[in-house]
């Protein structure tokens, strides 16, 4: 059998969570359940990624994923890589969710822009945290990576390295290159 490890994925997880899966189909409740402990972990990482500055949002999605692979846990074929069926799931799911949320944001725009009620918050973490993933969204990739899975993630250099590809010196550089930009922005300078 071809072993196919998708970008970014540790060698051994697919053999791991393929075995605890296939197990958990022929009736081991405790192999499937440590296989959607395991799973958990895995898409809360996926969706980091993608979706960083909508935090608050991560668990449900993966929560809507999670039941989605059990629901179709049927249709899994053994002669296939499990990672890249979740991964197929979870894209779907995460797209669902963008559409769902474009549309509730469509349904609540003001009424009444007039009202200055609601213009200040007292929620400045919350605030905040919005702003940093707007500066954060207008960064490369190179440089946004790093600093969110090490600033902001609690990640190491090497984890970083080895969950984005990049090497380690280039997650140094692209940390301190990316907050020299952010400061830069925050100044007006940039």
């Amino acid at each position: 059998m071809k072993r196919i490890i998708q970008s970014g994925s540790v060698p051994g997880v697919e053999e791991r969570l393929r075995a605890l899966f296939i197990r958990g189909l022929n009736g081991d409740a405790v192999a499937y359940r440590t296989f959607l402990d395991d799973l958990t972990g895995h898409l809360r990482g996926f969706l980091r990624k993608r979706i960083f500055y909508l935090q608050d949002d991560i668990e449900d999605v993966v929560q809507e994923i999670l039941l989605a692979v059990h629901n179709s846990r049927h249709t899994y074929r053994p002669d296939e890589p499990l990672t890249a069926w979740v991964h197929g799931i979870a894209r779907y799911k995460l797209m669902d969710f963008f559409r769902a949320r474009s549309r509730r944001e469509a349904l609540n725009d003001p009424l009444d822009d007039a009202l200055e009620i609601f213009a200040t918050s007292d929620e400045e973490p919350a605030d905040a945290k919005r702003d940093v993933g707007k500066l954060l969204e207008q960064l490369p990739d190179r440089h946004r990576l790093p600093i969110v899975h090490v600033k902001l993630q609690g990640l190491s250099v090497t984890e970083t390295a080895a969950l984005t590809g990049m090497s380690e010196s280039a997650v140094k550089v692209g940390i301190h290159r990316g907050l020299k930009a952010l400061a830069a922005k925050i100044r007006g300078t940039a």
